[in-house]
């Protein structure tokens, strides 16, 4: 019997904190889903499907890291570039269905 992987995240190079680095679309993207998955009203996805669509939209944006502190000037990725990534990542999560027993 296998035993179960533990995931690994890493927040420090010795004793350097990395935690305060993150991508910001991350939280664009989660602040933009619940408004566009109810555009779809004859959607009903489960929890892999908003993973999918989650993983999907960052996958489709370029990464935007920043540390904790850092003063944003300009942001190259427009709020509407971020919509329409959404979009077609839950377009193309109903399009391709996965079944539960897949």
């Amino acid at each position: 019997m296998r035993p179960k992987s533990k995931k690994l995240y890493l927040s420090h190079l010795g004793k350097i904190d990395l935690s305060g680095i993150g991508n910001r679309n991350e939280k664009r993207v989660l602040e933009n889903l619940p408004e566009i998955l109810a555009e779809f009203t004859d959607f009903h996805p489960d929890l892999l499907d908003v993973q999918d669509i989650y993983a999907l939209s960052l996958n489709l944006l370029p990464p935007r890291y920043t540390q904790a502190f850092s003063i944003v000037l300009r942001e190259p990725v427009s709020d509407a570039e971020v919509r329409e990534a959404v979009r077609s990542a839950i377009q193309r999560v109903q399009n391709n269905p996965k079944s539960s027993s897949d």
